[in-house]
């Protein structure tokens, strides 16, 4: 049964993970879900992404019975393969939230860094747990989280391997929003939408200038931000944002359909017309 469902509304995509009875990550639903990003990377009608767990939990990591039974070559392919899927989450053009339920441990954690933005339940719990294993996380766990919340506070979650209440999650900037568990999909959701109203060549651009330019010096990144400011402007979003500035003032433009003008390196499948 597949283990990673779409549902389609509108410009906004929510990639739901359906691996009962606790999301982990085995090596069918890695494969899923890598298959599902490099079609939404190229899909033109996609403005947006929410990525969902179910109401009861988002993920609790990798399937660790599968892991045990593995040599360490085994490993080393099946993380590579799991860190690769993950970083083509992190790299999709468009705006990604996470709707954060019950557990986001190890690799569900290690996804919902992937991210642009989460929200939480306020009962979430959320954690790199895999130090309680004698072992440390593989996909992004170390480097994401180092990146987000800092070095020391990410060393500490990293070498206890402590759970966090949403809260305390808000507090580390480990998640963004806190809301009800039943208001987190809609929460996440409306977010979605609002920027899937957008200039998407515009939120490309600020993504990857932020993601791209904080792994580099000052003057890179700088360089960089100025390369992607330059860009925009040959856009029909910017002329439309410009001219309705200038006739009706801030906050009015409706921007269209800009993917023509999104230049991909990555080729994806040709059935994207289904989404």
């Amino acid at each position: 049964m597949p283990r990673i469902r779409f549902d389609l509304d509108g410009p906004v995509v929510t990639v739901r993970l359906d691996n009962p009875p606790m999301n982990a990550f085995d090596s069918a639903q890695r494969a899923e879900l890598s298959a599902c990003v490099r079609e939404l990377a190229d899909a033109p009608g996609v403005r947006a992404v929410v990525l969902y767990g179910g109401e009861r939990l988002f993920a609790a990591g990798a399937d660790v019975k599968a892991l045990a039974a593995m040599d360490p070559e085994e490993v080393r392919g099946w993380n590579r393969a799991l860190q690769r899927t993950f970083d083509e989450v992190a790299r999709l053009p468009m705006p990604v939230v996470a709707a954060l339920t019950g557990y986001a441990l190890g690799g569900g954690l290690e996804l919902a860094l992937a991210a642009d933005y989460r929200v939480a339940a306020d009962d979430a719990l959320l954690g790199q747990p895999e130090v309680q294993l004698g072992i440390m996380p593989g996909s992004g766990g170390t480097q994401r989280l180092t990146r987000l919340i800092g070095p020391s506070r990410a060393k500490n979650l990293l070498m206890t391997g402590r759970r966090v209440g949403a809260d305390e999650a808000l507090r580390l900037g480990l998640v963004d929003e806190v809301v009800p568990p039943a208001r987190v999909l809609d929460t996440a959701l409306a977010y979605a939408r609002r920027l899937a109203e957008g200039p998407a060549a515009a939120l490309e651009a600020i993504k990857e200038a932020v993601d791209h330019g904080a792994d580099t010096g000052l003057a890179t990144g700088l360089a960089l931000e100025r390369a992607l400011f330059t860009g925009v402007f040959g856009t029909t979003d910017a002329d439309t944002g410009i001219q309705s500035f200038l006739e009706h003032g801030p906050g009015r433009a409706r921007f269209g359909d800009t993917t023509q003008e999104r230049p991909r390196g990555n080729a994806g499948p040709d059935d994207t017309a289904a989404l």
